[in-house]
């Protein structure tokens, strides 16, 4: 299902994200092409081209000429780093931020973490 807020050629970028994240798609596997996500979402080839080719210019998808689209080797662990910096820039440091703000330092912060119940 599309997200009306964000572009759409962004979101079938996400999407095929989330499926190498959570080994839907393995590395080495042929990713959804063009026409096929064109088709599925009901978009324009072009939009569809645009989100594929934003993970190809970041090296999480290769082309393989007159084979299509593949997931580059060491994909899932690129995808990883980059979440684990994208956490700690939209949690970590407000939540280090604020915490500061109220006099506490960062172990205090940790220890509030290891005593809260898993959800």
């Amino acid at each position: 299902m599309m997200d009306e807020g964000r572009a759409l050629f962004v979101q079938i970028a996400e999407q095929i994200e989330a499926s190498v994240l959570d080994g839907t798609l393995a590395e080495g596997e042929r990713a959804p092409s063009t026409n096929e996500l064109s088709a599925f979402h009901r978009i324009n080839p072009a939009t569809a081209a645009k989100g594929i080719n934003l993970l190809v210019d970041r090296g999480i998808l290769v082309k393989r000429r007159g084979l299509g689209m593949f997931v580059a080797e060491g994909a899932r662990e690129v995808l990883r780093q980059d979440r684990r910096r994208e956490f700690a820039d939209r949690y970590l440091t407000p939540l280090l931020t604020e915490a500061r703000a109220v006099g506490l330092t960062t172990e205090a912060v940790v220890e509030m973490i290891r005593t809260q119940p898993d959800p």
